[in-house]
């Protein structure tokens, strides 16, 4: 949310809010009211009201006068403060949902003690306190569940509000701008020369929405800006759950770890790096040639940069607690990434993308780490017939989004739900190149000799009595069938 704050800042912001002309839906002035459950309340009440009004930010302040707003001192001390045996903000943080930013601080005015609660304002869905939202109406602290109109009001202004334009950071210099983002991985990645000063600097970082300026003339970085080009994504609270995390196991399940790390940059400026510690960890194939011995990767590079650049374009960002993670089994690589898929996971590959992240999608374009829209699960597919591995799963754990490529094995090792697969997908791949499934390009995907076409036709056979291939004429030549997805069965005269 902020770094530390100084106290010319602390003073600078108790000035401003005094000066209102009366307390806002925003701002709550206390002197030594600090009873924990009420507190709790509060920070639903004004973080889901800020977010209504289109504010950052809510405070709350106590030592200030309710009516006058004169600073008259607090005995309020949050950090000895406790609810039963537990520290009062961590009891707050965990009956908070979901858990968003907030901080206290303490600042001296004319010589009053006076302490400050900055809250992050709700972003994607309401903030509840112990099981109950809570709004502001007029000075009131009321359950939002009373005000559907307010409610209603509340869940638009998320629409309005993406994650991207969110505030990881606010009220900066310029310097702690560029501490806290690699400013020149953004040229570099765009292929831009380093602009002469700071200023032309700061200028394309705020059109292109990393950076903005607010009213008292310093910088907030955004949610987008953080999440691609953080120096240290930790150094972002909101954030820091946010960064892959990337584990190898010894064997085939998750019972003994053998190395874990969890990336530290943001995604773009950290990508690169990112994939060449992956592709380090994963096993390789010697292959033989003519007099040469090479290593080839156990799975297609290409395949997985494609799968680690949509778990971090797609997931949803809401869920707390969560990130994406890549995970290295003996004998398969499963990605996963928080949120549900906006789109059928057996339509993948011909369905035009849906993204809850749409401006991370289109900088992550820009910066050549994903391909253009569309195009990123027909490649990994592709990649897999061209490597005649067994077919990818998809599928989606509760409230998640996972693939998993498995390491080579021959076809006579896979199980019929893995042919039926297999065929399906190649299918789905036809299809978007406008062809339909043939023996012929069947053979070719699992490298059946063309003597062996029965067996290609067997496999044929069990897709369209599983149901997921159908025949495009079911009466052409026994030669001649096509095969297409079930999905796009093709409409016939009577």
């Amino acid at each position: 949310m902020t770094r530390d704050r100084t106290e010319a800042f602390l003073r600078s912001l108790v000035s401003e809010l005094r000066q209102l002309p009366r307390e806002t839906e925003w701002v709550e002035f206390k002197v030594n009211n600090a009873e924990p459950q009420a507190i709790g309340e509060y920070i639903s009440a004004l973080a889901n009201s800020a977010a209504l009004v289109g504010k950052t930010h809510a405070w709350m302040v106590w030592g200030i006068d309710d009516d006058s707003h004169a600073p008259v001192g607090t005995g309020f001390d949050p950090w000895s403060a406790r609810k039963g045996n537990e520290e009062l903000e961590s009891w707050l943080l965990r009956l908070l949902e979901p858990r968003i930013d907030f901080r206290f601080d303490a600042v001296d005015v004319d010589g009053q003690r006076i302490v400050v609660l900055e809250i992050a304002a709700a972003s994607r869905r309401p903030v509840r306190f112990s099981g109950t939202e809570y709004i502001r109406i007029g000075t009131y602290k009321k359950p939002l569940k009373d005000y559907p109109e307010k409610e209603r009001a509340l869940w638009r202004s998320f629409d309005r509000v993406p994650f991207e334009a969110g505030r990881a950071m606010t009220h900066l210099d310029v310097d702690g701008v560029f501490e806290l983002l690699d400013t020149p991985a953004y040229f570099e990645l765009l292929q831009l020369p380093l602009p002469d000063g700071r200023a032309a600097i700061m200028e394309a970082l705020a059109q292109d929405g990393l950076v903005a300026q607010d009213q008292a003339g310093r910088w907030d970085i955004t949610n987008l800006g953080a999440i691609l080009l953080a120096r240290r994504l930790e150094a972002f609270p909101s954030l820091g759950r946010k960064a892959i995390r990337v584990i190898q196991y010894r064997g085939p399940d998750r019972l003994e770890t053998q190395r874990e790390q969890l990336g530290a940059k943001g995604y773009a400026n950290g990508f690169e790096g990112l994939l060449a510690f992956i592709n380090g960890l994963l096993p390789t194939n010697e292959v033989v040639g003519q007099a040469l011995r090479r290593d080839v990767p156990m799975f297609p590079q290409l395949a997985v940069r494609e799968l680690v650049a949509n778990a971090l374009i797609h997931q949803d960002f809401s869920a707390t607690g969560a990130g994406p993670t890549v995970e290295l089994f003996e004998g398969r690589i499963e990605i996963t990434n928080p949120g549900k898929p906006l789109v059928a996971t057996e339509r993948f590959l011909d369905c035009p993308p849906k993204s809850r992240n749409e401006a991370l999608a289109s900088r992550m374009r820009r910066f050549g780490i994903c391909e253009e829209r569309g195009s990123g699960v027909d490649k990994v597919v592709a990649q897999v017939e061209l490597h005649q591995l067994p077919p990818p799963v998809f599928e989606e754990p509760p409230g998640f989004t996972r693939v998993v490529l498995f390491a080579p094995r021959p076809l006579g090792s896979m199980d019929r739900e893995e042919r039926v697969r297999a065929c399906y997908w190649h299918a789905c791949l036809k299809y978007v190149q406008r062809e339909a499934v043939t023996n012929t390009s069947l053979r070719e995907r699992f490298g059946i000799e063309a003597k062996n076409s029965a067996k290609a036709s067997r496999l044929l056979k069990e897709a369209v009595e599983s149901g997921l291939l159908v025949p495009y004429d079911p009466d052409a030549a026994r030669s001649q069938m096509k095969y297409l997805p079930h999905w796009a069965k093709p409409e016939r005269s009577s």
